[in-house]
């Protein structure tokens, strides 16, 4: 099968890259890499050194005789996407090229119009390359758990079955998006579920939760491979920051009381799923949506599972709450159902054992390379967000200019 991989640059499209062309798929990768760009304007940067994509896809070739097809382009562009979808006739396309930072997109009207844009309008273009060139096509489509909120009733995968008035129907589990960024996935979700049933097209949403690891069997082959490791507080996870506050002797920031509870997903986990959805693919005009997690924590009771495993190893660890810079249920009830790749097959790694053979290892391996002024803060939903690092480097150099010029 020939698969396109969108966003294929990113934390999780270049695993997935590799993950698929190990099991015999003929993979295109493509992305614009405008990851690169917005760490360069927010001052972050992957705790684990990334190459650039010709010396992934050479190495991976190397490494392994199998053949990656590297593409550079923008979804934005929709010539030059319609033309990919017709030069290569795709099979499945995977779908991970969007803006996927909630703090990033709460900076500011500019982020949050960057981020609507890129993810709405690059998710049209591309349901539009389908119908014209590959309407038999499965767009498998990274979506997040983040669409749905935290309801006071149980979540359902995609859809739930309603009683109203006396009658019945099966309808869109309703959606309650926490960020500029949450929103633009629902948009997603919409688009393309009326595509399906206008056009005929078939789609699977992956509502999918927050990943750790950054190691899969693929990406530890050559240290050219590695993914990214995100910590900061544009880009980072919570168990990732945990794990570099505690590795360079800081105290674990929980935001607010730490009741924010959470799906939670392996890397591992997240490439298989992937390998799953593509095998098993839905019929034309068919819409699914699987929630793509294995287990559900607290940002308070992970906080507490760093602790012991630090602990474990005869190193204290002091959390603190800060005030909430989101705005969010810090207490909650949350049960959301995650059954249908479980019955495609996955088979989970869990955290507990993630959490000391991968997550710690690899922070401690390079924690020389943190940037500590990204771990605090700096974006507050009800505000907006400081400045990009490269705007305050040029208001400093602009400072110094006019106190020269005063003397």
């Amino acid at each position: 099968m020939r698969v396109i991989v969108l966003g294929a640059d990113g934390y999780l499209g270049w695993p997935t890259s590799l993950h698929l062309s190990a099991r015999g798929y003929e993979v295109v990768a493509v992305d614009n890499l405008v990851r690169r760009r917005w760490d360069t304007l927010c001052g972050t940067s992957s705790l684990v050194p990334i190459s650039t994509m010709e010396r992934r896809v050479a190495r991976w070739a190397a490494e392994t005789g199998r053949t990656i097809q590297w593409v550079r382009l923008d979804l934005r562009n929709r010539a030059d996407l319609t033309e990919l979808i017709t030069r290569h006739r795709p099979d499945a396309v995977v779908h991970f090229a969007e803006q996927r930072s909630a703090p990033y997109s709460m900076i500011g009207a500019e982020q949050a119009v960057e981020t609507q844009v890129n993810n709405v309008v690059g998710t049209l273009n591309l349901l539009f390359a389908l119908r014209e060139s590959a309407p038999e096509c499965h767009l498998v489509k990274l979506g997040t758990m983040g669409e749905y909120g935290t309801p006071n009733i149980d979540i359902e995968e995609g859809f739930i079955e309603i009683e109203h008035n006396g009658r019945r129907d099966r309808l869109p589990y309703p959606k309650q998006p926490g960020s500029f960024y949450h929103l633009s996935k629902v948009h997603d979700s919409h688009n393309i579920m009326f595509t399906c049933k206008t056009w005929g097209l078939r789609s699977t949403d992956l509502n999918q939760g927050v990943v750790y690891g950054c190691n899969t069997p693929e990406t530890q082959r050559h240290p050219e491979l590695r993914t990214r490791f995100d910590y900061d507080d544009i880009w980072g996870t919570v168990l990732n920051r945990y794990c570099v506050q505690a590795a360079i002797g800081r105290p674990l920031t929980v935001y607010g009381r730490g009741g924010q509870t959470r799906g939670f997903i392996d890397i591992r986990d997240t490439v298989r799923c992937i390998e799953l959805t593509i095998a098993n693919p839905p019929q034309p005009g068919e819409y699914r949506v699987f929630n793509q997690f294995t287990e559900q924590f607290s940002v308070g009771e992970l906080a507490e599972r760093v602790r012991e495993a630090r602990r474990a190893h005869g190193l204290e660890t002091e959390i603190v709450h800060l005030p909430n810079p989101r705005a969010e249920a810090e207490s909650h009830y949350y049960n959301a159902k995650h059954q249908k790749l479980i019955d495609l097959g996955l088979q989970p790694h869990f955290l507990a054992q993630t959490l000391i053979e991968d997550v710690i290892q690899t922070v401690e391996r390079y924690r020389h390379r943190v940037r500590v002024e990204t771990i605090e803060p700096r974006v507050d939903w009800r505000k907006g967000a400081l400045v990009s690092l490269r705007s305050r480097r040029a208001g400093d150099r602009s400072r110094r200019a006019r106190s020269t010029l005063g003397r």
